[in-house]
């Protein structure tokens, strides 16, 4: 059996350090859920928000092979804690799980210069302007595919205007780009940065990202980075971040 836990005091040691932020948004009961094994002494666990799920603890088939029924979505990234758990991913999965690389960037809280922050924003072409994420923006967001992400996680706009934070670039009165709260815990986002297609390559996500960030540092937030790809660290590094490792990731298909 499969257990959804409304207590996470006792799967806290399951993770250990694990210093994901959608990791810990699920544990401090802000965003996401918890399912173990067992209800008063779990000794494996998973933490599903949005398109993660992380499984830590003794590798678990039944775990691996269990979807709650409320999760409609057939894509998911599923992020091992070790190895074993890694092999029982791919095997269950099969052909459906593709193996990728991510990166994990350091969280520093004294690494960002508030100044050269500014001085990226300022950089922004005229014909653009940068407002922050309001109810009507979130609302285009909702409908859009490229920028869906942006609140996808929030059910609707109050959730948002609570927990979230968010900026968007706009030509034309449209959005063009945009950086937000993929997700939120308790002193801290984890930040989401979309630029439609014909508008990448242009320096947006950097000037968005500056933006949000220095929102963050305002409101006393952690702005965290998680990396999908070398692109995202390379944009993450100008804004002050350094990376700290490289780890697994499954990209699940038919989920």
């Amino acid at each position: 059996m499969i257990y959804e836990m409304e207590k996470r005091e006792s799967v806290k040691s399951i993770f250990a350090n694990w210093q994901e932020t959608i990791i810990w948004s699920c544990l401090q009961g802000v965003m996401g859920y918890i399912y173990a094994n067992n209800i008063e002494n779990p000794t494996s666990a998973m933490a599903i928000l949005g398109d993660f799920c992380f499984f830590a603890g003794t590798p678990d088939k039944e775990l691996i092979a269990y979807k709650p029924e409320w999760c409609k979505q057939d894509f998911i990234i599923a992020v091992p804690q070790n190895n074993q758990w890694a092999k029982g991913l791919e095997d269950y999965y099969g052909s459906k799980a593709q193996r990728v690389v991510r990166y994990a960037m350091k969280k520093e809280t004294d690494v960002f210069d508030k100044s050269k922050l500014s001085t990226i924003v300022e950089l922004l072409p005229n014909e653009y302007i940068i407002k922050m994420m309001d109810e009507e923006l979130f609302n285009y967001c909702r409908k859009e595919d490229w920028c869906r992400d942006l609140v996808s996680q929030f059910p609707d706009y109050q959730m948002y205007e609570k927990i979230g934070l968010g900026v968007v670039i706009l030509k034309d009165g449209i959005p063009v780009s945009g950086a937000s709260s993929y997700s939120a815990y308790l002193n801290g986002i984890e930040i989401e940065i979309d630029t439609k297609k014909e508008y990448r390559r242009k320096g947006l996500a950097l000037v968005c990202g500056a933006r949000l960030i220095l929102e963050c540092l305002d409101r006393e937030l952690y702005p965290s980075w998680d990396a999908q790809n070398l692109w995202s660290v390379a944009l993450a590094e100008k804004l002050g971040y350094h990376i700290d490792h490289e780890y697994p990731a499954y990209e699940i298909q038919d989920y």
